[in-house]
């Protein structure tokens, strides 16, 4: 398993986001999608964590899974939420253990089962210095470039983001869709010392109805994007739209390559045929089967 740390290090890097499936159909779209972007050679892979011990032994199951079947890099998610510092401790040992070197530390949403409580962690700083203690991975954080949704202001959002950062290795963002949304973070990230990798996340919209969505997850779309989607729904229907959300995003990854970014990080919600897309728009496929 390689150390994402050391493959930023080394240059651009393209990464997809899975979430463990929940039952049989969402498993059998996830194995479609991992045997349709496997050949895309992805610098990595993570897979995410929505808490409670069901959840954490689906992230586990297919992480490891992940590493000792496929060619596929993987990084887990971990969140606070609903866990004691010894239960977070004991994943984290379990993580490495089981040859897993790659760590996304989140501080997680507000637990929505009642029987959950918030955790003894109640930030990702602490979850970061827990690993940091445990030791042998290579850790990663959240960015915002929208803001977090609980953020009290600017200020204070870049600010805790540069204390968690120092102590990280990258950070991975929330997509977003306006190009200067990412450069201002970087912006004021510079303007606190630091220039570490700050991978943008990449989500494209394919329906009207993902607007709303997206925008309730804390990365609204832009004007200008809304009106070139409803454009394309006026133009071709459904099938437009998915297109002309496509061609956002792509020039979007385009736009950020040539700002120098250190790679891009697809959100796939376990559908492959969008990311491959782009990739092939882009390029990437062929830059990375030749790495």
């Amino acid at each position: 398993m390689t150390r994402i740390s050391e493959l930023l290090a080394s240059g651009p890097t393209y990464s997809f986001e899975f979430f463990p499936p929940k039952n049989d159909v969402e498993h059998a779209v996830l194995a479609k999608t991992l045997r349709d972007l496997e050949p895309l050679d992805p610098s990595f892979v993570s897979v995410t964590y929505r808490g409670g011990r069901i959840s954490r032994q689906r992230t586990y199951d297919l992480v490891t899974g992940m590493l000792h079947t496929t060619s596929l890099n993987p990084m887990a998610h971990l969140i606070c939420v609903a866990h004691t510092r010894l239960e977070l401790a004991d994943i984290l040992v379990s993580f490495r253990q089981a040859g897993i070197d790659n760590l996304l530390a989140l501080g997680g949403d507000e637990p929505s089962d009642p029987d959950d409580g918030p955790g003894e962690l109640r930030h990702a700083i602490e979850l970061v210095e827990l690993a940091q203690a445990i030791g042998g991975f290579s850790i990663g954080v959240a960015a915002h470039p929208a803001l977090h949704p609980r953020s009290e202001s600017r200020r204070t959002d870049r600010d805790y983001l540069a204390a968690k950062l120092r102590l990280a290795d990258f950070a991975v963002t929330q997509f977003f869709f306006d190009v200067a949304d990412y450069e201002g973070l970087i912006e004021d990230l510079g303007r606190r010392g630091l220039d570490k990798p700050v991978l943008p996340g990449i989500m494209p919209v394919d329906t009207l109805r993902s607007i709303d969505r997206m925008a309730t997850m804390g990365s609204p779309l832009p004007a200008w994007a809304i009106r070139r989607l409803e454009d394309a729904d006026a133009k071709g229907g459904a099938a437009a739209v998915r297109s002309e959300g496509i061609a956002i995003a792509t020039e979007l990854c385009q736009a950020l390559l040539e700002r120098g970014a250190p790679g891009l990080h697809f959100y796939t919600l376990n559908r492959s045929s969008a990311t491959r897309e782009i990739y092939n728009a882009l390029g990437l496929g062929r830059v990375a089967s030749a790495r």
